[in-house]
C-alpha cells in the first residue's frame, strides 16, 4: 500500500477540513434563505412565485424570452394555448440561434 509523504498528508487534510467548514457554511445560509422565504410567507408573499422570480433574474433577458418561446410552442402543441402566432414564435427561435 502507498503512502502519501508528509507534506502531502498536511495538504490532503487542509483541504478536507476547508471542504468541510464551506459545507457548514452553505448549511447555514441554505437556512438563512429557507427563513427568508418564511419570513416573506409570513407577511403574505407567495413563495412559490418569488422563488420563480429568483431564478428568473439569475438569467439573461435572451434566455428568459427563449424559454418563455419555447414553452409557448410546447404548450399551444398540448392544447393550452390557442391564440400563439407560431409562425413569430418560430422566427424568434431562429433568430435567437
Amino acid at each position: 500500500m502507498t503512502t502519501l509523504q508528509n507534506s502531502a498528508q498536511k495538504q490532503l487534510r487542509q483541504f478536507v477540513e476547508q471542504i468541510e467548514r464551506l459545507e457548514e457554511e452553505k448549511k447555514a445560509l441554505a437556512g438563512d434563505v429557507r427563513d427568508k422565504y418564511l419570513e416573506a410567507k409570513a407577511v403574505g408573499f407567495d413563495v412559490k412565485a418569488l422563488r420563480k422570480i429568483v431564478t428568473l433574474r439569475k438569467k439573461s433577458d435572451t434566455e428568459r424570452q427563449e424559454e418563455e418561446t419555447i414553452l409557448e410552442v410546447y404548450m399551444h402543441a398540448l392544447g393550452m394555448l390557442d391564440d400563439v402566432n407560431l409562425d413569430a414564435v418560430a422566427d424568434h427561435l431562429v433568430a435567437a440561434e
